[in-house]
């Protein structure tokens, strides 16, 4: 699993892309707090080599929780920031800090 931070110049905005290798997925979503763990919001697109792709514009100066759901399994990112106990979840999540 990758992230990729992209700050832009002009705004104050990150490009944050997410790649999950999951070749024998049928689907992968990235949730958390950008899009209210909505697991239909940020789906992921298939690419031939086996990787799932996708990239959010997401505000600069700001921290988010977040996970992957691959085929309706929660997994964190080994690369993430940082991570954070969530009670509700009963886990923890990835932090993303921008």
């Amino acid at each position: 699993m990758a992230i990729k931070k992209q700050y832009l110049k002009s705004k104050p905005v990150c490009k944050v892309t997410f790649s999950v290798p999951a070749e024998e997925a049928q689907s992968v979503a990235v949730v958390g707090s950008f899009n209210e763990w909505n697991t239909e919001a940020t789906e992921l697109k298939k690419l031939k080599n086996g990787t799932f792709k996708g990239t959010l514009d997401l505000e600069s100066d700001s921290s988010y929780e977040f996970r992957y759901v691959v085929d309706g399994n929660y997994v964190n990112d080994e690369q993430a920031d940082a991570y954070a106990w969530n009670d509700f979840a009963g886990a923890e999540n990835g932090v993303l800090n921008l």
